[in-house]
């Protein structure tokens, strides 16, 4: 059974950069066809897909958040971090790490979920 846990800061002040790890167990991120995504739920709104990594190191971003989105990851270490640059307020929202069986831009197709961390942007 895969496990991914978040991590990182709970407040973010506008304009920084938000990172955030997933630290990965049961599993490896490099796993043939295997794809790490990042998911978010501003409050009163729906899941939304961030962007992820491939087993291959490939990556993709949702087109609205491209600009301002990266993800990375340490093999050595299991993990994998997302990258929000210029953050604003309505960035607020709980942040969840995820897993499927190959890409899916469709938050809800994604098979292991990391428990979510809220993160508030406020100054």
């Amino acid at each position: 059974q895969v496990q991914l846990v978040e991590s990182g800061p709970a407040l973010v002040k506008p304009s920084q950069t938000l990172s955030l790890t997933c630290t990965v167990s049961g599993g490896s991120v490099t796993a043939y066809s295997s794809y790490w995504a990042w998911i978010r739920q501003p409050l009163g709104e729906d899941l939304e897909w961030m962007g992820g990594i491939g087993w291959d190191g490939d990556t993709d971003y949702s087109p609205i958040l491209k600009s301002r989105t990266s993800v990375t990851r340490d093999i050595q270490k299991n993990q994998f971090t997302l990258h929000l640059r210029s953050v604003r307020p309505e960035d607020s929202g709980v942040y969840y790490c995820a897993r499927a069986p190959g890409l899916r831009t469709i938050a809800n197709a994604y098979d292991d979920w990391g428990q979510g961390i809220q993160v508030t942007v406020s100054s």
